[in-house]
């Protein structure tokens, strides 16, 4: 029988529990309960009076409004992560949690905001198991022929990813073992990709980018699965960012005579590892399989194994789209800070850092500035244009500047 806050949401606590990586038996002891009275909780058989909400929403490092706020409907497509096969499934869940508080703070955004119109090329009623390499490396074509970014290097990857409306963020989760996960969400027909900070430096990023857009683009209408099962899914996504991050006719161009040096001079340019490079040109078919052992051979002796050259040098990919936002509705609709950290429903320091803003940006105070003239606000009013709705909102085109 259920007695105290009638409003509770179990699953809201199982939820939060899930994002901090925390027992059962640890938010017994931070709230002074027994583990029976906080399974009972979760299982909504039972309900915490205002004293044990208090002290539940503290341990939980939630709001205690977020506790009886009732879950969205995320949908039933699957999160797709890019990990380590022996990623724990802690690990998992902490990932797959921070990406529904994500999808939340965006819809709460949408209150102000027209995020850009999706515009990410979906495999169509094929069935993904029957797909050749060949059908894959097209659809990476196709998808840089829908973005119009020609067939050079990719100058930022994320920046393409919001602009062609996915929802991006990087956060640190302590488990080195995490690359990243992608979903489709059902509660606004969007993708979302968090991206892990952990291990990684900027080139580790853009693939671990391009990989998750491989799962939206091929794997999308995927039933849910046990990943641990489908290692040609994940194989299936490591081609396809391989395909789109060096395109087979001009990256090969720069590759007639492969090695380990003449990889390292393009690094820069492509922004892709050399490890990268020579699974890529393996897979072209430029280097053959002895070639390539005599290539991992050198790639190993030189230590690159824990760290390549250039990796420092490459930096990491920033993301635009919620960070502007939120500076926009703060600075221009004279929201505050508290107002908006109030309807995102999450608490200061989670809000920052799944909107990429700085730790402390909802616990100080705001301060007007000038607003770049092409960042606009929702209106009510028909768009003006079908071209880049990103473009209006972060100031930046969409498309690739280094276009070949």
């Amino acid at each position: 029988m259920r007695n105290g806050i009638q409003s509770f949401q179990p699953s809201r606590m199982l939820q939060a529990r899930e994002a901090r990586g925390l027992t059962q038996a640890v938010i017994a002891s931070m709230t002074a309960k027994s583990p029976a009275t906080i399974s009972k909780w979760e299982k909504g058989t039972q309900t915490p009076e205002a004293p044990a909400l208090s002290a539940l929403s503290k341990a939980l490092g939630v709001p205690e409004e977020f506790l009886l706020r009732p879950m969205l409907n995320y949908g039933d497509n699957p999160f797709f992560f890019r990990s380590n096969s022996n990623l724990t499934s802690e690990a998992q869940c902490i990932a797959r949690r921070r990406l529904e508080w994500l999808n939340e703070i965006s819809i709460a955004l949408q209150d102000w905001i027209d995020w850009p119109k999706v515009n990410i090329p979906k495999l169509g009623e094929g069935d993904h198991r029957k797909l050749t390499d060949a059908d894959i490396e097209n659809l990476a074509t196709e998808c840089r022929k829908e973005w119009r970014i020609g067939n050079g290097p990719i100058e930022d990857v994320v920046l393409l990813l919001e602009n062609a409306g996915a929802i991006c963020v990087r956060e640190a989760l302590g488990y080195d073992r995490m690359d990243g996960v992608s979903k489709w969400f059902s509660s606004d027909s969007r993708p979302y990709i968090f991206i892990s900070a952990d291990k990684a430096n900027g080139v580790r990023n853009r693939f671990d980018a391009a990989h998750e857009l491989a799962h939206l683009v091929m794997h999308w209408d995927v039933p849910a699965i046990d990943y641990k099962r489908q290692p040609e899914l994940e194989r299936q996504a490591h081609l396809f960012a391989g395909a789109f991050l060096l395109p087979a006719e001009t990256f090969a161009a720069e590759v007639s005579f492969p090695s380990i040096d003449s990889f390292l001079a393009i690094k820069p340019r492509w922004k892709t590892s050399i490890a990268a490079m020579i699974m890529r040109c393996k897979q072209l078919g430029i280097i053959d399989d002895a070639y390539t052992t005599r290539l991992w051979k050198n790639y190993s002796a030189r230590g690159w194994r824990k760290g390549e050259p250039l990796d420092s040098s490459i930096e990491f990919e920033g993301m635009r789209l919620l960070p502007r936002a939120v500076k926009m509705i703060v600075e221009s609709v004279n929201v505050s800070r508290g107002a908006l950290l109030e309807r995102l429903g999450l608490s200061a320091g989670d809000a920052a850092s799944l909107c990429s803003l700085p730790a402390s940006y909802f616990d100080e105070p705001a301060q007007v500035v000038n607003l770049l003239p092409s960042i606009k606000l929702r209106s009510n009013k028909p768009s003006e244009s079908n071209d880049s709705a990103m473009a209006n909102i972060i100031n930046f085109p969409l498309g690739n500047k280094n276009r070949t």
